[in-house]
């Protein structure tokens, strides 16, 4: 039963974060429909897809130092909830919480999950 956790635990944060950052780039989609030319349609999916690069960065990383990741993922949903809840105004202001914790909710459990891998490999 201890190895079935320990493969969870182990596996779970990995997965769910690469496919939160193929989430992420799914947003940047958008570039297509400004008709830009070829260079500009690049250089317009290279700026939208910065968070899904670095989150990808921080996955390698963390592949071997679950640390980095469970402070990583945490410090990115805590930095996107803050941005969200100021950049959005909508009335009442608790619906752009409710939007954010979308992407923020699984950013948390993914930290969670990289700092439980990390206690787990530190006894």
């Amino acid at each position: 039963m201890e190895k079935k956790i320990n493969k969870f635990v182990y596996w779970t944060p990995r997965i769910l974060s690469i496919i939160l950052v193929l989430f992420l780039t799914i947003f940047s989609g958008d570039v297509f429909e400004e008709n830009l030319g070829l260079w500009q349609t690049v250089l317009a999916l290279l700026i939208h897809n910065i968070p899904a690069l670095l989150l990808a960065v921080i996955i390698w990383i963390s592949w071997k130092y679950e640390i980095v990741g469970g402070v990583a993922f945490i410090l990115a949903g805590i930095a996107h909830l803050v941005f969200s809840i100021i950049r959005e105004t909508p009335d009442p202001w608790y619906m752009a919480l409710a939007i954010s914790l979308i992407l923020d909710g699984p950013a948390f459990l993914i930290g969670i999950l990289f700092l439980v891998g990390w206690f787990k490999k530190k006894k």
